[in-house]
């Protein structure tokens, strides 16, 4: 793989998990990696299945005082960059 200064992707289309796993391997590299149209981003599955496990996920915070977080984004950008965050060691 050749080193470029920033690799583009194009993320529409794109499973989230798949892309994702591809974007973390590059961060891994050492490569910088700017991801465009998130927005577009695909999820398996059906759309109520979807909907149902955020639903779950949004409900999850600290019982003693919930503005400690964990804090949970709408955006589309800020999901797939908790996805890859998952992924490499922070």
């Amino acid at each position: 793989m050749s080193f470029q200064k920033q690799v583009i992707i194009d993320c529409r289309g794109h499973l989230l998990g798949r892309l994702a796993s591809s974007v973390a391997k590059e961060l891994l590299n050492g490569q910088q990696v700017v991801c465009l149209r998130a927005e577009d981003i695909n999820i398996s599955g059906s759309l109520y299945r979807a909907k149902l496990k955020y639903a779950n996920f949004k409900r999850k915070h600290t019982n003693s005082n919930p503005r400690h977080g964990p804090f949970h984004q709408r955006a589309p950008a800020k999901i797939l960059w908790r996805t890859v965050r998952g992924m490499v060691p922070h």
